[in-house]
Formats: C-alpha cells, structure tokens, sequence
C-alpha cells in the first residue's frame, strides 16, 4: 500500500512539476520578450528620417549595451537598396532579415546564426512618415540571461518538488503504519483468543475501530451462545433417549410378554424427541435468513386440511387477515401451526377456530378449541418437554415444546389464555412479519 501510494505521488507531483515548469517558463520567456518590444517600440518611435533618406534617432537609447561590440544586445534597421544601419554591439557583424514575411506586425523567434551565441529576435515592418520605403527594425538579444533564468527556476521547481515528495512519501508511511497499528493490537488479541488465554477482544481501540471490535465480541458471544445450545440439547437429546432405550433393554432383558408393544412405544417416544431436536436445529439453521417468508394463510389452509382426515368429527373455521406473510421458513410455520392445531383437536370438544390479525411488525395467530381448558397455574408448566395435563389420549408432552423453541428462534412468542368465545384454550401465536 505504501508503494502504491508513493507510485502515484511521484506521478501526480511529476505531472504537476511539467505544467508548472511550462507556466513559469513561458512566464519568464513573456517577461523577457516585453523587455525586447519595450526597446523596438522605443526605436521605431524615435526613428526619422534624415535629408538623404537615411534613417537616425532622434534620441540616443538608454541602454548602454547597444554601445558595448558583442554585449548581447543588439538592433539592426534594414531596406531594399539601402545600407543597413546596425548597432555597434553588433560590430562587424550583421543581422539576417527574415523575408518570409511582408505584414507589419511584431514577429518574435529564436535565432542560431552567431557561432557560440543563441538569439532571440523581434522585428517589425514599419513604413516612416515621409517615406514609401518599408523599413525592418529588429531587436536581438542573446538567450543566455533568459535560459539562466529558467534553468534556476527548474532547478528550484525539481528540487522544491523532491522535497515535497519526500515528504508526502515518508508522511504516508507513517499514516499508514500508525493507521494499522490498531489492526496489529487486534490480530495479537485474535492470537491470545485462539490460544485459549481471552475470549474477547479487550485491548482499547481508537474510536474508529471501535465498533468493529464491538462487532467481533458480539460475533464471538453469539457463537458461544451457538455452540452452548447446541452442548444443550445434545445432553437434552442424550437424556430423552437413555430412559426409553433402558425400558427397551429391560424389557428385553426380561423376555417381556409385551416386548414388542414396547419397543414400538418407546421407538414412538424416541423418534418424537428426536423430531423436536431436529426441528429446532432446523430453525437455528434459517433464522439468519434475511429471505424466509411464508404466507400465513396458505399454511393454514394445508394444516386444516391435514388434520381434518385424522380428526373427521372436528369442525376447524379460519378467519382473519389472509394476506399477512411472517419471517419463518414455511416448514416450520406448518410445524407450529400443526403442533397447535392437532393438539386443539385432539383435547378440544370437536370446535377449532383459527384467527389471524397483524399488530404493527407481529403477525398474531390465535387458536381457540371448546375443550376443558388449561388451569391458569398450568399454563407455563405444559411447555416443558414431556408434560402432559391429559394422560388419557396419546401423546409426547413435546408438541407445544416445539412451538416455543421454534417460535422464540424466530423471535417470536406462543402464550395459553382461556377463549372467551368457545370456552376452552386460546393460544396465541406472534411471529415476525414480513415485508
């Protein structure tokens, strides 16, 4: 990261160094021009016209370098047929007339036609009062003070520019290792966690990293509470199988008249507890899941009628919102609901009805039978695993366990009332709603 970062100073600071070389030497190239036009414009506007058509000043130039042979400076006035009259810094030399053009405006170029001296010239057309003959003045001026000048100037540029690259690189290296320096004091913590001396990230963080390491507590806290659920209900699981398997073996053991019935009431007893743990391993599975959507009514309709061919002489009425969607996987919304269904058919008086409204983010399911009902003191108790309040029909005692764990995964909530309407049990479902 460094070096790309100090890659792409260089380029940026050397882009910026060419444009602005370029500025300041036309800058500097400008300045010197003026200086040169300052002077042509001078000579044309002191130059007459003497008796014989000679040309002269009628003031003397202040620069004294016009005065100096071969001082840098230099005029010259030139005409067809006539004699040129140059400066005496010109000496015996003179200066060559561009002829490729005939305008009378002011051409300024570079010049190589003294040996060991460049030039930089500036000449103009002009016509004199009182005279048909168009005469060429011309300025010249050795580039030796204006390349001194710019190569000062690139010199400061190049070295100003190194500086300050030197500068943005080293300031960069040390953001940057200042910046991850918090990271570092996390991968250390991240060692510590996995040799098993921490459980969290307790180093003080800047505030930028705060949250993230939040984040990561959170993270890990969440998976601990994971993986103590899970040590949970595989000791919960273990537990529910040992006593039927020991009625199996004992009776085996035995020579049981009725070993045959036990073992298949027991085998019964054993797949249902692992049905509940199935169940809900399923549901710890999806609840993370942003898509899970099931449509209320669909599911009811589809318990409805399941349960109506085990229970034929049970009358089972919906009503309520039909549209209402909740966050749960549609297979456990139908273990829920038939979970909930079957048992107000099968304790019930031969009345079920089934009620859905939507409460601000809960969708609320409420089903009533016309049965005994359950004792307000009984009514926490029956969700525990194995507790059954009518050991007179068939059953597990885990049906309305089931409901509970599967709906507070979803973050949800199941709670027993009496129904004012039929008599009996209302249950109350409230689930997440979707969308």
């Amino acid at each position: 990261m460094i070096g790309i970062a100090s890659l792409w100073i260089v380029v940026l600071l050397l882009g910026g160094g060419i444009a602005l070389d370029r500025v300041l030497a036309d800058a500097v190239t400008r300045n010197f021009d003026d200086g040169m036009n300052y002077v042509l414009t001078a000579m044309i506007a002191s130059a007459e016209l003497g008796p014989d058509g000679e040309v002269f000043f009628n003031r003397p130039l202040a620069d004294q370098r016009f005065l100096e042979p071969n001082s840098g400076l230099y005029y010259q006035i030139s005409a067809p047929g006539r004699e040129d009259w140059r400066s005496r810094s010109l000496w015996d030399r003179a200066l060559k007339v561009d002829t490729t053009h005939e305008d009378r405006d002011f051409h300024v170029y570079d010049s190589k036609q003294f040996p060991g001296e460049d030039l930089r010239v500036m000449e103009r057309r002009v016509v004199l009062p009182g005279s048909k003959t168009a005469w060429m003045f011309m300025v010249a001026q050795a580039r030796s003070g204006l390349d001194s000048q710019i190569e000062a100037l690139r010199s400061t540029l190049l070295k100003s520019f190194a500086m300050l690259g030197l500068g943005l690189i080293v300031m960069v290296a040390l953001q940057t290792i200042y910046g991850l320096l918090p990271l570092r004091r996390v991968r250390l913590e991240i060692i510590a966690m996995r040799a098993g001396e921490k459980s969290r990230v307790t180093a003080p963080m800047p505030s930028e990293l705060r949250p993230m390491v939040e984040e990561l507590n959170a993270l890990l806290a969440h998976n601990e509470r994971q993986a103590e659920e899970a040590r949970t209900h595989a000791g919960n699981l273990a537990h529910a199988l040992k006593t039927p398997l020991t009625v199996i073996m004992n009776a085996a053991t035995a020579n049981a008249p009725d070993l045959g019935d036990t073992v298949i009431r027991e085998a019964t007893t054993m797949r249902r507890q692992v049905d509940h743990h199935l169940a809900r391993a399923r549901a710890v599975g999806r609840r993370g899941s942003a898509q899970s959507r099931a449509e209320v009514w669909g599911s009811l309709q589809a318990v409805e009628r399941a349960v109506a061919r085990l229970y034929p002489y049970v009358r089972i009425d919906m009503d309520g919102d039909k549209t209402v969607a909740v966050r749960v996987e549609r297979q456990d919304l139908d273990e829920l609901l038939g979970n909930l269904i079957e048992n107000a058919a099968k304790y019930g008086g031969g009345s079920v009805f089934a009620t859905v409204s939507r409460a601000l983010d809960m969708v609320d399911i409420a089903i009533e039978d016309d049965g005994r009902g359950i004792a307000e003191a009984d009514r926490e108790r029956i969700f525990d695993r194995g507790v059954r309040l009518d050991s007179g029909k068939p059953g597990t005692g885990l049906g309305l366990a089931i409901v509970r764990d599967v709906a507070e995964i979803y973050g949800g909530t199941v709670t027993l009332e009496e129904s004012e309407d039929l008599g009996g049990t209302l249950v109350r479902l409230r689930l997440p709603a979707a969308g």
